[in-house]
């Protein structure tokens, strides 16, 4: 049995991070920011810096995103759940990495931001040439839901490969762990402190949680 060396470990990490990091840098140079903004706000668009979008809800800071991203490691095909989707920048990002054979639902509380989301989505592929009768790989397609009342998550719509939480939870909610194929990754904010949820077995009590940094969000609700 040959054993891999540390410098192989840490030389395999970085390749899969840069792998990550390739995917993640594509998907924003395709789907500019500014168009999923008020018109207020988009002077700040390259800013990194959370802006204000409206209903009390921000678009969060590029940086953030990217970390997030990083750390879910979407891969092409992944069905993924987009929870506080707020602006619909997060969802067009996912939809540009898992490509046409993955799936994107976006859950937001909001309706006037839901019909700002599809609407922005649809000027950023166009400008981007994202699409069908393109020579560029298309997106995947995105449905955005509006939350209900004491559900949270889209139940009915999973399992799920990955989930992306963009707001702040109090607690780990079992009921997004639950959502989560077996292998699936979930990123979310709980207690101010970035968490990657790994499930490995049908028991949710399986999950693999590991902390990366502390960040700041708008609460996670259910109503």
């Amino acid at each position: 049995m040959v054993e891999a060396s540390q410098t192989g470990l840490d030389e395999e990490a970085e390749m899969n991070r840069t792998v990550k990091a390739i995917a993640v840098d594509r998907a924003f140079e395709c789907v500019r920011r500014e168009h999923f903004l008020p018109q207020d706000q988009r002077a700040w668009a390259t800013a990194d810096v959370p802006l204000d979008i409206g209903w009390g809800q921000t678009n969060s800071q590029p940086s953030t995103v990217a970390d997030m991203l990083e750390l879910l490691a979407p891969e092409c095909g992944d069905s993924v759940l987009d929870v506080g989707a707020g602006s619909g920048w997060t969802a067009a990002l996912l939809a540009v990495i898992v490509g046409p054979e993955g799936r994107i639902v976006g859950v937001e509380r909001h309706s006037e931001l839901i019909a700002r989301a599809r609407g922005a989505v649809e000027d950023s592929f166009a400008e981007a040439g994202l699409g069908p009768g393109t020579d560029a790989q298309s997106p995947a397609p995105i449905e955005f839901v509006q939350a209900r009342p004491g559900v949270l998550g889209a139940p009915e719509r999973g399992p799920f490969d990955r989930i992306l939480v963009s707001a702040g939870a109090g607690h780990l909610p079992e009921v997004l762990v639950d959502q989560l194929a077996v292998g699936g990754v979930m990123v979310i904010p709980v207690g101010e402190e970035m968490l990657r949820v790994e499930r490995r077995g049908e028991d949710i009590g399986s999950a693999e949680v590991t902390r990366h940094g502390r960040y700041r969000f708008v609460p996670l609700v259910v109503e």
